[in-house]
């Protein structure tokens, strides 16, 4: 059922995952001063599913019990439309910024288990799993790809076959894994979900590396090691975005791990796992809720940039007005693309309704180049104002008066107008902002590979031939076959 705020942080207190930062143990993520910052924003974003206002909106109904809209299964449009909404709720509230909130991977599992025939052998584990997460509420991330040690070389061609997470051995009780993944956005929810995000390619032994399960974050063997944090020391005035939203992105060790058969979901089935993403939904699933997201972010970007060029009073400049203009337009785009992927959905083999592949494979690779532009946006408008940016301690200080006077704007006094360009500085050019660029750049994976995928799978063959019957071309007959 929906989880309060406090429910979630009690359970990441008594259950905390092995999460390490700068060779120390965080012993409790919650107070720590890298991690609060996120977790507390999780409560936050729990605790709007219980206000009246909302409640509607990020929770459905069933049997007298409530549960997060995300986790609706998708049987009509109307599902569709209801889950983009609650989506954008979300979003809102932390300006698109927050790649990992549960809502994100809640799409995954429901397409899976809406689809759980897809699993074969492991059906029921799917579906057991996800009502778990269901009535629980519980918050999951996952690890994607493995270590970067050699690239030019397969999983099978690694210094160490357990450099690439791999299975080490049966047991009664389980799988034994091993190995490491990549990369861990979110290491403080409260389950790991363990997907195949790359093609597996066949050869000896390569079947050991075609798993996938889910353990809980505190499960013996698993390790979570941080980069270093983003977060700074400082107030929210400081800091807006940093001091709540840093998710931290962990490389993941698992050092003999058990995993118990309940928690298998695929095993040694390299043809599932190729194609477990697509076949099940989850793919335009969880691209639907990337979308509602990008579109929540760039709306943030758009009343950023207009509020910066309002403030300093360069709104009545051609060229200002342009590139705030250019903005709009991918604000459109984007929207254009969320509105066709549900209008054009289809039930697939398993009865879900899933989003129209084709909009959303247009919107996941166009962002990730939008993305540095809109960054350039406000870099050009905002200017020099990104620079000289006291902190909140200056403002109360004796130099304060000086701020007051020489800071102010056409329309802001200079507590808020400095408050405005901090919020631009860690939108786009503090450790936050630098980290968003690479994160958009590759959230989908490598863009060349992704344009390669969806040059593959796009139907190309109607267009080229409305070119030939324009050209009056003539269909070629069949060759005859000709016999012995």
């Amino acid at each position: 059922m929906a989880r309060t705020g406090k429910a979630y942080l009690e359970a990441l207190r008594n259950r905390p995952p092995n999460l390490w930062y700068k060779g120390q143990r965080v012993e409790d993520p919650t107070t720590h001063p890298v991690f609060r910052g996120i977790t507390h924003t999780l409560a936050r974003l729990y605790d709007l599913q219980h206000d009246p206002k909302y409640r509607d909106q990020l929770t459905y109904q069933e049997n007298g019990a409530r549960y997060p809209m995300s986790l609706l299964p998708a049987r009509s449009k109307e599902d569709l439309a209801r889950r983009s909404q609650a989506y954008k709720l979300w979003a809102d509230t932390h300006l698109g910024m927050m790649g990992r909130s549960p809502d994100y991977l809640n799409a995954v599992l429901m397409a899976y288990e809406q689809s759980a025939d897809f699993f074969g052998p492991y059906a029921e584990n799917v579906r057991r799993y996800v009502q778990y997460v269901r009535e629980e509420d519980l918050c999951t991330t996952h690890c994607l790809t493995n270590p970067q040690v050699n690239r030019a070389k397969s999983t099978l061609e690694q210094p160490d076959p357990y450099i690439p997470l791999g299975v080490v051995r049966e047991t009664s009780e389980g799988i034994v894994v091993r190995g490491a993944r990549m990369l861990s956005t979110l290491p403080t929810a409260d389950e790991l979900l363990v997907f195949p995000s790359t093609l597996l390619k066949e050869g000896p032994g390569a079947d050991k590396y075609a798993v996938a399960f889910a353990i809980p974050t505190h499960t013996p063997g698993l390790y979570f090691i941080s980069r270093e944090g983003l977060a700074q020391e400082g107030s929210p005035y400081d800091y807006p975005l940093s001091s709540q939203l840093e998710e931290m992105d962990c490389l993941t060790v698992f050092d003999d791990v058990l995993v118990p058969w309940e928690r298998v979901f695929i095993y040694k089935d390299l043809a599932r796992c190729n194609s477990a993403y697509a076949e099940t939904g989850a793919l335009m699933h969880m691209a639907h809720q990337v979308v509602v997201l990008k579109t929540a972010k760039t709306e943030a970007f758009l009343g950023l940039v207009a509020l910066l060029a309002e403030t300093i009073g360069a709104e009545v400049y051609p060229h200002v007005q342009e590139k705030i203009a250019e903005v709009i337009v991918y604000l459109e785009a984007m929207r254009g693309f969320w509105a066709r992927a549900e209008m054009e959905a289809q039930p697939n083999a398993y009865g879900l309704v899933c989003p129209s592949r084709a909009a959303l494979d247009g919107a996941r690779n166009l962002y990730p180049r939008l993305y540095p532009r809109i960054h350039e946006i406000v870099q050009q408008i905002a200017a020099s104002g990104l620079i000289t940016l006291p902190s909140e301690a200056d403002l109360a200080s004796p130099v304060g008066p000086y701020l007051e006077k020489f800071l102010q704007s056409a329309t802001l006094p200079a507590k808020e107008r400095v408050q405005l360009f901090r919020l631009a500085w860690d939108m786009t050019l503090s450790g936050f902002g630098a980290r968003q660029v690479l994160y958009e750049r590759f959230f989908f994976g490598d863009p060349v590979r992704m344009y390669q995928t969806l040059y593959s799978v796009y139907d190309k063959e109607p267009y080229k031939e409305r070119i030939r019957a324009f050209l009056g071309w003539q269909p070629q007959p069949e060759p005859a076959l000709v016999a012995d």
